[in-house]
């Protein structure tokens, strides 16, 4: 017998295994009859680019200045203004790690319509061929816009990046596309409250 021709019993076994599961995915996506197909709520919740719109009467006791709420795991940004007529909803970029992920109570307390950029001491430290400064500019990585927070370092930006949003993609703020931060900055005040959950 040829060398070639000999089969052993555990290469027939691979191989028939190896031709189920090239077969199994078209099988699995079959439903027996009378079973109902999986809640799409389910769904939506492992997607993390998907994020619905939200009530702010969990999160805040009042709309007074206005609120922002930044869900980190849906990647969204939700505005109400304080007489409760306009709610927005943005795609947003979130940091990077947990370790640079904030969450919790804080406030806008500057808006910037010129925003310039210093890497922190952390970033400069991960980092150190950053350069020290980029004025206001395309090259700015905060884009056209920006929200401070309370928190030092910590913002609500623009960016000129657009593929960081829907993504983990900051070293901790909060990202949004330019169009998106020009329009939530002319809504939000110096006292906005805003909550990172």
């Amino acid at each position: 017998m040829s060398k070639s021709s000999f089969v052993t019993p555990s290469r027939r076994a691979f191989l028939a295994g190896s031709a189920a599961l090239i077969g199994a995915p078209a099988v699995a996506q079959e439903l027996p009859a009378g079973q109902a197909e999986r809640d799409p709520a389910l769904s939506v919740r492992r997607n993390i680019s998907s994020f619905r719109t939200l009530d702010w009467r969990p999160y805040f006791e009042n709309l007074r200045n206005g609120a922002i709420l930044v869900d980190i795991d849906s990647r969204a940004v939700h505005y109400w203004n304080e007489g409760e007529t306009v709610y927005k909803l943005y795609p947003s970029s979130v940091p990077l790690t947990d370790d640079l992920t904030r969450r919790g109570r804080t406030r806008v307390i500057l808006k910037d319509p010129k925003p310039d950029w210093r890497p922190t001491p952390s970033m400069k430290k991960r980092n150190p061929e950053w350069p020290d400064y980029i004025g206001p500019g395309p090259e700015n990585p905060l884009g056209t816009r920006s929200l401070h927070l309370s928190w030092t370092y910590y913002r609500i930006h623009g960016t000129h990046d657009t593929r960081k949003i829907g993504r983990k993609s900051s070293n901790g703020c909060i990202g949004l596309y330019n169009e998106h931060i020009e329009e939530l900055y002319e809504m939000a005040n110096v006292g906005t409250q805003v909550l990172l959950i």
